[in-house]
């Protein structure tokens, strides 16, 4: 007889096994990969890929691109899903980070630039203007270079907001993350309509708008799918899709693993509420082939 305890037991065993379609070739196997790592540690750059642990570092990195992380690698916030480490950095910002930023996507040529940070609660506008002088010192260096950034929602602050996109970036990213249910769970200290907000007011602003949703904490697909129409309700141009791989015991727990074939029907759905783009799959992060979302983005104006 199989009692509830060892079914609890056995179901979470399941959860801890990556099914097939995780399995990624290890980083550090490739040329690009390498040559990447040595330029992010000589420059003293953080980027999200490792920060975060996100499991396309090596597939990125070896075709030479990477999303980096200004403003310091400890956060003002612990969402429970994020593996970023938390705390107060005193105010404390690194003024010569944007000029090794520029540097590092000159020597790279990057053709598309994603640019995102910590969230900075403890300096006055939360970092906004940090994201701007990045912005232009890469604009400066490399004036062909494609520029997103990936913001955090800077308390709801819109001056902040402004400040960064009067710096012009070609895509302005802000994840909404998860659906109004559970997102109170997982980003306590965020908000569900301000990201909306946030997002409705750089479109009317002119920018290009994108937001990625997880799946995995227990949502049910027509909550992803109402999820989807708000972010359509405020013209947002592109999205992602990707699992939620539980970062270690004390994050949010996984509810399940979504097959290739959901993220599939989930594309369809995006595509057909009128997204300009839909990134979707397991393995799916913010910013996976964003050069190629950007690409199709221009030449689709």
């Amino acid at each position: 007889m199989v009692t509830t305890d060892s079914r609890q037991l056995n179901e979470k065993s399941v959860l801890r096994r990556l099914p097939e379609w995780f399995k990624v070739p290890a980083p550090g196997s490739s040329e690009g990969y390498r040559k990447l790592k040595s330029l992010m540690t000589t420059e003293g750059l953080n980027t999200v890929c490792e920060e975060a642990r996100c499991p396309n570092i090596g597939e990125c990195w070896g075709r030479g691109t990477s999303t980096f992380m200004i403003l310091g690698d400890t956060c003002t916030r612990a969402c429970r899903y994020c593996s970023v480490k938390t705390g107060n950095p005193g105010g404390i910002v690194d003024a010569w980070e944007p000029l090794r930023v520029a540097r590092a996507v000159s020597q790279m040529a990057l053709e598309h630039a994603v640019i995102t940070s910590v969230d900075r609660d403890d300096l006055p506008d939360k970092g906004a203007h940090v994201f701007a002088k990045t912005i232009q010192a890469i604009l400066r260096t490399c004036p062909e270079t494609r520029i997103e950034v990936l913001i955090p929602d800077f308390g709801g602050d819109w001056n902040a907001l402004n400040v960064v996109l009067n710096a012009k970036p070609q895509i302005l990213n802000h994840n909404i993350e998860s659906v109004p249910r559970v997102f109170r769970k997982i980003r306590p200290k965020g908000s569900y309509w301000m990201s909306l907000e946030l997002l409705d007011r750089a479109k009317r602003h002119g920018a290009r708008t994108k937001s990625g949703i997880m799946v995995g904490f227990g949502e049910t697909t027509d909550e992803v799918l109402s999820t989807m129409d708000d972010l359509r309700d405020v013209d947002c141009d592109i999205l992602t899709i990707g699992q939620y791989l539980r970062p270690s015991n004390r994050h949010q727990p996984l509810d399940r693993y979504y097959t290739p074939a959901e993220f599939d029907d989930l594309k369809r759905e995006g595509s057909t509420r009128g997204f300009r783009h839909v990134e979707s799959g397991p393995l799916v992060r913010s910013s996976y082939h964003a050069e190629e979302q950007s690409r199709d983005m221009v030449a689709s104006v």
